[in-house]
């Protein structure tokens, strides 16, 4: 009997995803075992810094990834948003699972939409994308930096700390909380971050059983979709550091990527752009796509 170990943050979110790993596994072999290995992450022992300071949403991945290099686990599962886009000499992205909801999701207290908020209510969220576009819909929110898992951040509303926070609506989902909900923004508009929804599946490169694993169980117009989404950001270096949105869809044999770019300024507009190409092109739209927004160039 074959076995997999699957390393995961121990997160109710992580958990969640790792298990939906498990189950596309056991589904292509059902006599697997899988296993999961918990691990802690710098981002989940120190909860009162800012992404910012204690190093981008990638400090949440090294700790699965160190995981993997140890020969711990076989697989890391991963909030694809939260992986950095630098390739990796040891480690590759073996599969993308089925893209969630790619879309993100205000909790208000009273249930309000966001246009229906009081001029100055308070948004928490720890994302610079999200506090970027909730500046540019309402200049004149307040957005509080907020971190912790999804039921601590819901806590705050509860508790009247925040009016309202934003969180990835496919985690909700996956966590059953979809009825908290005051409202889904369009993806158009409300640009989610680059590969955000999806679970990637990640093993040694040198571990050719595993890979072949998870090539099976790849889903391909995910990986399409979100590669150019992750080439337009790898191409602006901007980690997570810069307010950075991006959202692919193919149209038939039509791959349509619609992306945006803000500034530190607070005060500043997020620029956007949109770009089309053929799936088989989503790396050089990305790319390219990055360059005109840099530039200032739009279509």
């Amino acid at each position: 009997m074959s076995a997999v170990r699957i390393a995961t943050r121990a997160s109710a979110l992580a958990l969640a995803q790792a298990e939906e790993a498990a189950a596309a596994l056991r589904a292509r072999e059902p006599t697997l075992t899988v296993e999961l290995v918990h691990v802690r992450s710098e981002g989940d022992i120190d909860r009162s810094s800012s992404l910012r300071v204690i190093g981008g949403r990638g400090v949440f991945v090294k700790a699965v990834e160190d995981a993997l290099r140890r020969g711990d686990a076989d697989v890391a599962a991963h909030s694809l948003k939260d992986v950095p886009t630098q390739p990796l000499d040891d480690l590759v992205l073996g599969a993308m699972l089925p893209r969630a909801d790619p879309r993100d999701a205000l909790v208000e207290v009273r249930g309000a939409r966001l246009a229906a908020l009081a001029a100055g209510a308070r948004i928490g969220t720890g994302s610079a994308r999200r506090a970027a576009l909730l500046r540019a819909l309402r200049p004149d929110v307040q957005v509080v930096d907020v971190r912790g898992n999804v039921d601590t951040r819901i806590g705050k509303v509860a508790s009247g700390e925040v009016d309202g926070v934003v969180l990835a609506t496919a985690g909700l989902v996956r966590l059953g909380r979809l009825g908290e909900v005051a409202q889904v923004f369009a993806a158009h508009e409300f640009l989610p971050a680059p590969g955000q929804g999806a679970i990637a599946l990640q093993c040694r490169a040198d571990d050719a059983v595993t890979r072949a694993r998870l090539a099976a169980i790849d889903d391909v117009d995910t990986r399409v979709c979100v590669e150019a989404e992750r080439a337009f950001l790898g191409a602006l270096g901007a980690g997570c550091t810069l307010p950075v949105g991006a959202y692919a869809q193919l149209d038939g044999d039509v791959l349509v990527l619609r992306a945006m770019l803000g500034s530190d300024a607070e005060a500043a507009m997020p620029v956007f752009g949109d770009a089309t190409g053929r799936p088989g092109d989503g790396v050089a739209l990305g790319r390219g796509l990055a360059e005109r927004l840099l530039a200032g160039v739009l279509p």
